[in-house]
C-alpha cells in the first residue's frame, strides 16, 4: 500500500505492520522486496511524491530494509560527533548536513533508516554497532511527527520534525519555512554535539 506522511505515526502505532519509508529509488526497490516476502505482516510503503537524488547501490546494504536501519555515509575519522538519521525524502538532507558538518571538523555519521520497526527487531549488537551508545549527540530529520523518535535519539539528541498542520506552499519554500534544508539541520546538529559534549 502507497500512502503519504500524515499516516506516518499512525501506521508506525499499529501492531504487526511493517512501515517503510524508502530514501530513493535504490530503497525502494528493497522495500518492495521486502514487501512481497513478508507471509504474516502487512507491509506500507510510504513514498515520496519529490524526485529524490539517488544515493549510490555501493553505499547500501542489500537488506538495507530487513535490518531496518544501516549506516549510509560514515564518518570521515573513526567514531563519529553526531549521528544525522533522515528517513524517506530527508535521507538526502542529512547528506548535505553532513558535508558542511565534516567541513567544520565535526565526524558525522549518517544513518538512513526507512523501517524503525525492522530496527527494534535487531539483536543488541547490530543496534549499537548502528547507533553506539558511546555518541550520544543524535539528531533525527524527518518532515513528520517526531512521535517516537525519542527512543533512537535519546536524552541529549533532537528530533527534527513536524509539530503543525496545514500549512500550504510548494515543497521547497515549505522545507525552508520549517527547518528541513542542510543548513538548517547542520547548525542544529552543532547545537547537540555542544549540548552532549557539555553533559559528558
Amino acid at each position: 500500500m502507497m500512502l503519504t506522511e500524515p499516516q506516518l505515526a499512525t501506521l508506525r502505532a499499529q501492531p504487526n505492520i511493517y512501515a517503510v519509508r524508502p530514501g530513493d529509488a535504490n530503497e525502494t526497490a528493497l522495500a518492495w522486496r521486502f514487501a512481497l516476502a513478508q507471509t504474516e505482516t502487512p507491509t506500507a510503503l510510504v513514498l515520496s511524491r519529490q524526485g529524490l537524488p539517488i544515493q549510490s547501490p555501493d553505499d547500501m546494504p542489500g537488506d538495507a530494509i530487513d535490518r531496518g536501519a544501516y549506516v549510509l555515509r560514515e564518518s570521515s575519522n573513526g567514531e563519529p560527533d553526531v549521528i544525522l538519521i533522515g528517513t524517506g525524502s530527508e535521507v538526502h538532507i542529512c547528506q548535505g548536513a553532513a558535508e558542511l558538518l565534516e567541513e567544520d571538523g565535526i565526524a558525522t555519521r549518517v544513518v538512513s533508516a526507512p523501517c524503525l520497526d525492522r530496527f527494534a527487531e535487531q539483536d543488541e549488537d547490530y543496534r549499537e554497532s548502528i547507533l553506539p551508545r558511546s555518541v550520544r549527540a543524535r539528531v533525527s530529520v524527518e518532515a513528520a511527527s517526531p512521535l517516537g523518535w525519542s527512543t533512537w535519539i535519546g536524552e541529549d539528541g533532537e528530533a527534527i520534525g513536524m509539530t503543525t498542520f496545514g500549512a500550504s506552499a510548494p515543497q521547497p519554500d515549505l522545507y525552508e519555512h520549517f527547518g528541513f534544508t542542510p543548513e538548517k539541520v547542520a547548525e542544529r546538529a552543532r547545537a547537540v554535539v555542544e549540548r552532549a559534549s557539555a553533559r559528558a
